[in-house]
């Protein structure tokens, strides 16, 4: 019987898979590496190095196609440039962005900014949606931050009133019409279209008429990133583009999660589950149910960043150190 507390540390690349394991009992740990790719082999690279770890903890041959037990494991931490290699190669989904009336070309226009003001030649990035559609909604602050002498704000007085998520008080000036949202969604599906983004002005503090686009869209089936559920901040464009770009990449990393599963008992959907965390772009871990093509952006690089400092820098001599990743 295999001894538990295994404990697995994955990172899946474009090219190559690098594995590595902690086995009780064994003198030295377990390292090796497979190729990320090979469909006449294995269907799964982070799957086929689990599998190996386990004949090894075992002793004995554990069949490829077989369902893997994760019961003698503790832990498995995993990172991916899946998301990654999506963006850079612009193979993520079809996207619709859905934003407040007036702010079409807001995510064309941007904010200005460039390497060299006075480059005249500057091309603009291409976006990550292919259309947008406007939602015929608004809302603003009430007051103004630069009032010498405010005045306080009864959100009880008018029914048009409501106190936001950061203590402003906010005027509904425009309520959606669903069924319009509804018809406009709708014509997206049958336009192939099945994941959209949703970021509408001050959803930051007032989410609902957001949250109830989103729900509106899920209801058909669409997959949806939501701006105020990925970033809770007052500006429009950087949130508006934090949920096209979750909207585009997502669908991608799920769809890999879900082939991942596949290959386990249960399918990672029993206890076993809460034994799988995915590196995240900030060097922090999430649960494989909490992953997402925008926490995952830099999810591999950020794991070889943790590893570096980790294992390179010395605390006591504290000379800097520079890492080099030869994809970029």
């Amino acid at each position: 019987m295999t001894q538990a507390g295994i404990r697995i540390a994955i990172d899946r690349g474009g090219t190559f898979t690098d594995a590595w394991a902690q086995i009780p009992g064994h003198a030295s740990d377990v390292i090796f590496k497979v190729l990320s790719e090979s469909p006449d082999e294995y269907d799964d690279a982070p799957t086929e190095c689990i599998r190996q770890i386990l004949e090894i903890a075992s002793g004995s041959p554990v069949p490829r196609g077989t369902l893997l037990d994760l019961t003698p494991v503790e832990s498995i931490r995993m990172g991916t440039t899946v998301a990654t290699n999506a963006l850079l190669e612009r193979k993520g989904e079809q996207v619709a962005l859905l934003i407040t009336k007036g702010f079409r070309d807001l995510l064309k226009i941007g904010n200005q900014a460039r390497p060299n003001i006075f480059d005249l030649s500057v091309r603009r990035l291409a976006q990550l949606y292919e259309t947008v559609v406007e939602v015929d909604e608004r809302v603003t602050i009430e007051g103004f931050s630069e009032d010498p002498d405010p005045k306080p704000i009864d959100v009880n007085s008018d029914s048009d009133l409501h106190m936001g998520l950061t203590g402003e008080a906010v005027r509904i000036l425009k309520t959606p019409d669903l069924d319009a949202v509804r018809s406009d969604l709708y014509v997206l599906w049958n336009q192939g279209y099945r994941s959209v983004a949703v970021a509408l002005m001050h959803s930051y503090t007032f989410q609902k008429h957001e949250l109830a686009v989103a729900a509106v869209a899920r209801e058909i089936g669409f997959k949806v990133a939501v701006s105020s559920e990925l970033q809770t901040m007052a500006k429009l464009i950087p949130r508006s583009q934090s949920a096209v770009a979750d909207a585009y990449l997502s669908p991608v990393t799920q769809k890999y999660l879900e082939g991942f599963r596949k290959g386990f008992q249960g399918e990672l959907r029993d206890e076993h589950a809460k034994k799988v965390f995915v590196n995240q772009s900030d060097g922090g871990l999430t649960s494989i149910a909490n992953f997402s093509g925008l926490r995952g952006v830099l999810s591999g690089p950020a794991g070889g960043v943790v590893g570096m400092s980790r294992t390179c820098y010395d605390a006591e001599d504290k000379t800097p150190i520079l890492a080099f990743d030869s994809k970029f």
